[in-house]
């Protein structure tokens, strides 16, 4: 008995001094807190008080789970379908679609929105429904185009036993699909919305495509780990590439003012039928690799490569060696 009075006591204690720490430390809260005002009111701070909130990437990670769901049904999401449930099935996924990402799209326009720096804007609220309602009217084209993305993953990859694991388990078809979402986007000139999706799928998958980028049919990225495809990236048809792969920007021109200039081309262009295998890097917004190349693993391109032709990395040298072209 008396041990357990002694071990009461010794909880008592401890929780006496941790309250009287916490009360302690109360009292130095206000002068932080005012630290923390001030530090705002600089030049460079990064505060977000007085505007409408910015969308929320949990609920963006959200809409694409439900657009996996409409994308490639039956693969994922919480039941099985059959025939006779599709359409109520997709119906009531599009519904949820449509709501959640009208209120994320509506968060976007009214953060840039001119008219207002807090409270909500009606017409950034009615904007942001038909920008959803047009969106989701391109779904039924865009599940043409992953399919040929599937396709093409499947024939290009012999270690793919089936297209339902390339679904289920490819990061480099998660990261297409991503970005084709969110391309789309990005051409309704949805701000924040495109680069809040596809950096997501770069934190889940290791390849980072800019949603501004351009690229055709059949596209498949192997492995995907460590892939950089830039903003302003073209890619045509058909075009394989492997893992760490970057297709960047050479250099960054700038101003009479010092300042980097925007809405430049600054990465190369790939067209169709090419193939560039693992570590390459091929820079610059005038780079065009020509159709049917291949570029071989860990070579380093910042000039035009022409059509059909291997370029490969040897000990001491890169060497450059024309095709043969079927007739």
């Amino acid at each position: 008995m008396k041990n357990n009075n002694k071990k009461n006591l010794n909880t008592y204690d401890t929780c006496k001094r941790v309250i009287m720490e916490q009360d302690n430390f109360s009292h130095e809260l206000p002068p932080i807190v005012e630290e923390l005002i001030q530090t705002t009111e600089e030049p460079n701070s990064t505060d977000h008080v007085g505007y409408s909130m910015i969308p929320s990437t949990q609920s963006i990670i959200d809409i694409l789970k439900i657009l996996d769901t409409i994308i490639y049904p039956g693969y994922f999401g919480h039941q099985e379908l059959y025939w006779n449930t599709l359409s109520y099935y997709l119906g009531n996924q599009l519904s949820k679609l449509y709501n959640l990402l009208s209120s994320q799209i509506a968060k976007s326009l009214m953060h840039e929105c001119a008219a207002i720096k807090e409270g909500s804007c009606k017409e950034c609220v009615l904007l942001a429904r038909q920008e959803s309602a047009r969106f989701i009217k391109k779904l039924p084209e865009l599940r043409k185009v992953l399919a040929m993305d599937v396709e093409a993953t499947y024939t290009g990859d012999p270690a793919a036993k089936s297209k339902e694991e390339i679904i289920f388990c490819y990061p480099g078809l998660k990261a297409i699909t991503v970005y084709r979402l969110a391309h789309e986007l990005l051409l309704q000139k949805i701000p924040m919305l495109p680069r809040i999706m596809t950096e997501y799928a770069h934190s889940i998958t290791g390849a980072d495509i800019h949603p501004g980028a351009k690229i055709g049919n059949y596209f498949f990225i192997d492995h995907a780990t460590g892939v950089v495809i830039g903003e302003t990236t073209e890619i045509g048809k058909n075009v394989r590439i492997y893992q760490s792969v970057t297709l960047g920007a050479l250099s960054f021109p700038k101003d009479a003012d010092g300042n980097i200039i925007r809405n430049i081309k600054r990465h190369p262009t790939i067209e169709d039928d090419v193939i560039i295998y693992s570590n390459a890097t091929i820079l610059g917004g005038n780079t065009v690799i020509g159709k049917g190349s291949i570029i071989g693993g860990n070579v380093w391109i910042t000039e035009s490569i022409p059509p059909y032709t291997k370029v490969i990395h040897e000990i001491k040298k890169q060497k450059i060696i024309p095709m043969k072209v079927k007739s």
